[in-house]
């Protein structure tokens, strides 16, 4: 029985590098090799590419790496764990287990477990009197956006990924579980422990260490304050916990690695995307996270001890992504000299021809690129004079519309300016109108979600 388990983070997100992970799979001794790939907007994304396509709807790079790195994983004994199913789960474990024939790997047992997708329970929900009210704004009216509806989906607990590894799985994938739960399931099946009063605090340390790592290189140096100071960050080290059986967990990399894991990384993570500190509702536990303590015992190692916490919520979040319009953008850069003055001719320009060409936009938002474009008008005024003194100075224009054909003006207004424009503007290829997807984040009884657990056999 073990008592010390070693869990790596392979992926902070869709996109992030592969090679850490593959690292760690080789040298890190692992028995659980972890990739979170989703954020809020994904699913809704990710929903719009199986409606086009059946097949799709997965996140692609989960089922190459877990393709590229199953072979290893199955000689080394680690098990990986992904969320990458996005909303067509059994898909992508299907890609995976044609992947393992190929390799050879027979017998590889593939778990997938569903549960999280409730488009199909809107209906069930509002028929239920369950209020549906947004988070974020407090509107009570779902009615409006019912019909524009294109994902529903719930923050699931790590009981599905358990019951996978149960059945001995090689590697469990899944839809929208919570981030940390990618780590909460492995410690929770290795240790026995349950969902009861003896293990809440137990669960509340797998939530808090779960969401140190959730972000993979956050907790090694990446996004830190201290980014300056970071060595070899483009040879970073994916976080790795070394957690026991009494709920504490050093958090580390491996050694020769770039980063650092020290008490103000870890800090700095722990506090990242979080409201109130001592109620960090997941939907495996509550976590206090003014309970814990944290030491440095090592180099790049920091020990995580004494996480108390409450039992899960009966409450879980439903983020429902809904059709909001369209998107029109463009965007030009201008030289020195009066690089400012050319961009702001070229907004005035825009503007006349937005009016000539009787565009219906429900918001136009001009940036500078280089003045106020991160900052918006946080951003000081900027003072003519020098600004004309910088080298270039791009602008953005982007127009939210009710319809396709009213974004398309957009773009056609920005390759008037190549013309119309000042000269020696500079331009991209004009940018394709695209569709907006906004979130309506709810909470939902608990009862109203069943994961279930398939395994699928190379």
């Amino acid at each position: 029985m073990k008592e010390v388990l070693r869990l790596g983070a392979g992926s902070g997100f869709w996109g992030d590098a592969q090679d850490p992970a593959a690292e760690l799979l080789e040298k890190g001794e692992l028995d659980y090799l972890c990739f979170d790939y989703l954020a809020e907007l994904t699913m809704a994304l990710l929903q719009r590419q199986k409606m086009k396509n059946p097949a799709a709807g997965y996140i692609p790079d989960a089922v190459q790496c877990m393709s590229a790195l199953l072979p290893e994983a199955r000689e080394r004994g680690t098990r990986l764990i992904s969320n990458g199913g996005g909303v067509n789960i059994r898909a992508a474990a299907q890609r995976i287990v044609e992947g393992a024939r190929k390799d050879g790997l027979s017998g590889a047992r593939i778990a997938l477990v569903e549960g999280d997708d409730l488009l199909s329970k809107l209906d069930l929900l509002e028929a239920s009197d369950v209020p549906l009210t947004n988070m974020d704004t407090g509107d009570e009216n779902f009615s409006v956006i019912r019909s524009r509806v294109v994902s529903a989906n719930v923050y699931t607990d790590s009981s599905g990924i358990v019951e996978g590894l149960k059945g001995d799985a090689d590697v469990v994938i899944t839809g929208r579980v919570s981030d940390n739960a990618l780590y909460v399931g492995p410690v929770a099946h290795e240790f026995g422990w349950r969902r009861d009063a003896a293990h809440t605090d137990l669960l509340a340390a797998s939530v808090t260490v779960g969401h140190i790592l959730e972000c993979a290189a956050g907790c090694t140096g990446g996004m830190s304050s201290r980014f300056a100071d970071m060595p070899r960050m483009g040879h970073v080290g994916f976080p790795i916990a070394e957690f026991r059986r009494d709920g504490s967990a050093d958090i580390t990399k491996l050694p020769g690695t770039g980063g650092c894991v020290d008490l103000f990384t870890v800090k700095e993570h722990l506090v990242y995307e979080i409201s109130d500190p001592r109620n960090y509702l997941m939907p495996d536990a509550v976590a206090d996270f003014t309970s814990l303590r944290l030491d440095a015992v090592g180099a790049d190692r920091v020990r995580v001890s004494g996480v108390r916490g409450k039992p899960a919520p009966d409450l879980l979040k439903l983020v429902v992504g809904y059709q909001d319009g369209w998107i029109g953008e463009t965007m030009a850069f201008f030289p020195w000299p009066n690089a400012y003055d050319r961009a702001c001719k070229a907004r005035e320009t825009m503007l006349e021809r937005f009016e000539r060409m009787g565009l219906a936009a429900d918001q136009i938002q001009f940036d500078f690129v280089g003045l106020n474009m991160l900052h918006g008008p946080a951003a000081p005024a900027p003072e003519r004079k020098l600004a004309n003194q910088m080298s270039e100075v791009g602008l953005r224009c982007a127009v939210r519309t009710r319809t396709r054909e009213e974004a398309d003006k957009v773009r056609r207004a920005g390759t008037h300016l190549w013309i119309m424009g000042p000269g020696g503007t500079s331009f991209g290829t004009p940018m394709k109108t695209r569709p907006i997807v906004a979130l309506w984040p709810t909470l939902i009884p608990r009862e109203f979600v069943q994961q279930t657990t398939d395994i699928l056999v190379a």
